[in-house]
């Protein structure tokens, strides 16, 4: 693996964009993944909030890697119309490109309770919406296995890959299986050609009662990932998400200043290990 892959969501060690962007050099990383910024989404930043963001990153020397959308979210049931995501969409395209990135986080829809006949189908239609508008913006679209219709079930993410056509690749995070009940190292061995970017976390638990670790240190096997990515040539970011203390989405703030800088040497550790003579991973 190369330095520059490492990456991380910002808002996972603070909520301001300047602690954020320290916590990022703390590391010696180089490229951020942003969510929101004081609280609040990065699409519903008004226009001068926003610039101020642009400006920020800039002069940090911080390259953006992703905008982690509310497209899909648990927020958003397929039972709601479109309009909500595709503004979301046009938003955070232009947004990207002024900081340099293509790439938008995006999820799959619960389904309001619909039969899943109903939701798969609403899903497939949606996407191909979604799709067509991200080839119009110049995005890239990235869905992660999380919540939603192809969350956990690598033959719908494939069908979702069909249904939306190349502006959408997957986001592959290690430590979703735990909370959502399934291995995601199995997931990933059915997916790994269309992974175009990747969190990192680790948890115990299981779903409902999922406790997040120290990259390494849970039931995710975020090792062997990590191996099967690389020995499949994966060479895209790897984006800390360690859910330590801090889950700005989940409405969670904790107060551990040094969790995330933890989680990331552990990555470093990790992967240091991969990389030893005789680990397997170039």
């Amino acid at each position: 693996m190369r330095a520059d892959q490492l990456a991380g969501i910002g808002d996972e060690a603070a909520m301001s964009l300047p602690a954020q962007l320290g916590a990022i050099g703390e590391l010696g990383w180089r490229a951020v993944e942003l969510r929101t910024v004081d609280g609040r989404a990065l699409a519903d930043l008004d226009d001068a909030s926003f610039a101020r963001v642009r400006d920020a990153v800039a002069d940090a020397g911080v390259r953006v890697v992703c905008l982690d959308s509310r497209i899909g979210n648990r927020s958003r049931p397929i039972t709601d119309p479109p309009d909500a995501d595709l503004h979301e969409l046009d938003v955070l395209a232009e947004r990207g490109a002024a900081l340099g990135t293509r790439a938008i986080r995006v999820m799959s829809c619960p389904s309001g309770g619909l039969p899943e006949p109903e939701w798969r189908a609403r899903v497939l239609e949606r996407f191909a919406l979604l799709g067509d508008r991200a080839a119009r913006r110049g995005a890239l679209l990235l869905h992660e296995n999380c919540e939603g219709w192809a969350g956990s079930d690598p033959d719908r993410m494939l069908r979702l890959l069909d249904a939306a056509g190349p502006c959408l690749r997957l986001l592959f995070d290690t430590g979703n299986g735990i909370e959502h009940g399934y291995d995601a190292l199995t997931v990933l061995g059915r997916i790994l050609p269309h992974v175009e970017h990747v969190h990192v976390k680790d948890a115990v638990g299981g779903p409902g009662r999922a406790e997040y670790v120290l990259p390494g240190d849970g039931d995710a096997r975020v090792r062997e990932c990590l191996r099967l990515l690389f020995d499949g040539g994966y060479r895209g970011p790897l984006s800390l998400e360690p859910h330590l203390v801090t889950r700005p989405h989940e409405g969670l703030q904790g107060t551990d200043p040094d969790a995330f800088a933890r989680a990331g040497r552990r990555l470093e550790g990790l992967l240091a290990e991969l990389a030893a003579p005789g680990a397997g991973v170039r």
